[in-house]
């Protein structure tokens, strides 16, 4: 009898640290563990389409993760999505006043991050500076149809 409860405990235990490791790791891949709000400088970048980004999404430079995506509003005045990213401070007079900013693709699961690629100038982006070039998200649907509105425009042989 205390063989078995012993045996018991012992499983009980086991399935209590994979849980929590299980968790841990979840915590790790969705990035949720990582928050630059006291240690980082915002900016703004306007898209036309986001196409499924999502707040705490990663923004990234040359693959490098170097802030993440703190809020998405819409813009009535110019009708257009507005993206507030948080950019950690280590890259604060690193990175140009001209960069380009676009929505990817990342991994089999379409999980969408904003990729910014440096320009030429000599000007910093400081906080509360705007990313004026921007390039919405390619959204699946609209370019199947314009292959097949392309396809039905052909004449047939």
């Amino acid at each position: 009898m205390v063989k078995n409860r012993l045996i018991e405990t012992g499983v009980g235990l086991f399935v209590l640290i994979g849980f929590g490791a299980l968790l841990f790791l979840a915590i790790q891949v969705s990035g949720l563990g990582e928050f630059y709000q006291d240690e980082s400088f915002k900016v703004t970048a306007r898209f036309d389409n986001i196409g499924g980004l999502k707040t705490n999404a990663p923004v990234t430079i040359a693959g490098v993760e170097v802030g993440r995506v703190q809020d998405i509003h819409y813009d009535p005045e110019e009708f257009r999505a507005v993206a507030t990213l948080n950019i950690q401070n280590r890259y604060h007079g690193h990175i140009p006043d001209d960069t380009f900013a676009k929505i990817l693709t990342a991994g089999l699961l379409g999980e969408k991050y904003i990729g910014l690629q440096p320009g030429g100038s000599e000007d910093p982006l400081t906080q509360g500076g705007e990313i004026t070039i921007t390039q919405s998200s390619l959204v699946l649907e609209e370019i199947i149809g314009q292959f097949l509105f392309s396809k039905s425009q052909e004449p047939l042989p």
